[in-house]
Parts: structure tokens; C-alpha cells; sequence
């Protein structure tokens, strides 16, 4: 069996750079990025929860940039692996785990009542102060601005921003 490459050539994304359109893109995405490195919450939890929400929008973009990322911060390739099976992975603190479920409810549909429940906001508020828990959930916001451009944009999966479109 082939081993497949890692870096294809043929891949094209479907529309353009958004931020030759939209160049308040950057300094919007910068803004409330900085925003998020206030040091309420650690950088590492941050990237784990990119990582799982690049994993549930099944995003391949999101999802090599997040793991490129946290590999550059010094993150374990155990705890990289193990963010899509968070729940019984032996690698994640209490406040970590909360911070990924987190994500997880908010980009998880639940048909049967609140996305995110009381019972696991008060998790959460167990772990985290209010500067915290409004990083956490600005980090999310963030993400989510570009989950749109990765879905039906496609910019080119591991490329670094601005070389990771084609047309």
C-alpha cells in the first residue's frame, strides 16, 4: 500500500482570497485574536478547542492549521491525536475537558433543549472566572467567523494564510 502525499498540488480552493474583497478581514480576525491572549485562559486549552472545532465542522483546513499550530506551541502528539476522543483520553485536566465540551455543545446541534446547558455552564464557571469564560467563548466566535470561508471557500489545506488559495 502507497503511503499518500502530503502536500498535493492539484488542489484548488473554490473562490478567491476573502481578503483581497475584504481587506478589514485581517485586522477584524486580528482584533478579536489578540483578544482572546489576555491570559485568562491558557493558549493550549485554546488550541485544543480550535482542534475540536475544526474536527465537528469537518474541516480539513481548520483542522491541519489548529494541529500545526499547537505542534509549534510544543503540544504532545498524544494530545493532539486525542482531542477527537476527549472524553476518555487520560491526557486532558478538568479545565481542559469542560473548555472541549464546551465547543462541543455550541457547535453539536441538541435536538432536545439548550446547546449549552445550565448544568454545563456551571462546569464551566467552576473552572474559569468570567474573563475566561468570555475568551473561551470569544475564541469560539472567532472560529466560527471562518468556518463559512473553510466550507465554500475551501481555502487549500495546509497552506499558511495567504498562500492558501488558488483563484
Amino acid at each position: 500500500m502507497s503511503t499518500p502525499t502530503t502536500q498535493r498540488d492539484d488542489i484548488k480552493s473554490r473562490l478567491p482570497d476573502p481578503t483581497d474583497q475584504f481587506p478589514e478581514l485581517v485586522k477584524l480576525s486580528a482584533a478579536v485574536l489578540n483578544a482572546t491572549r489576555n491570559g485568562s485562559v491558557p493558549q493550549s486549552t485554546l488550541g485544543l478547542v480550535r482542534l475540536r472545532a475544526g474536527q465537528i465542522v469537518g474541516s480539513t483546513y481548520h483542522a491541519l492549521r489548529a494541529t500545526e499550530n499547537l505542534r509549534k506551541a510544543g503540544e504532545s502528539e498524544e494530545r493532539i491525536i486525542a482531542v477527537a476522543t476527549w472524553q476518555d483520553a487520560p491526557y486532558f485536566a478538568d479545565a481542559e475537558r469542560v473548555a472541549l465540551e464546551l465547543v462541543e455543545a455550541v457547535l453539536t446541534p441538541n435536538p432536545f433543549g439548550e446547546r449549552v446547558s445550565d448544568e454545563l455552564f456551571a462546569r464551566a464557571a467552576a473552572h474559569y472566572d468570567d474573563q475566561a469564560l468570555w475568551t473561551l467563548t470569544m475564541a469560539i466566535g472567532h472560529f466560527c467567523l471562518f468556518v463559512p470561508v473553510a466550507l465554500i471557500g475551501k481555502p487549500i489545506p495546509g497552506r499558511p494564510p495567504g498562500k492558501n488559495y488558488s483563484k
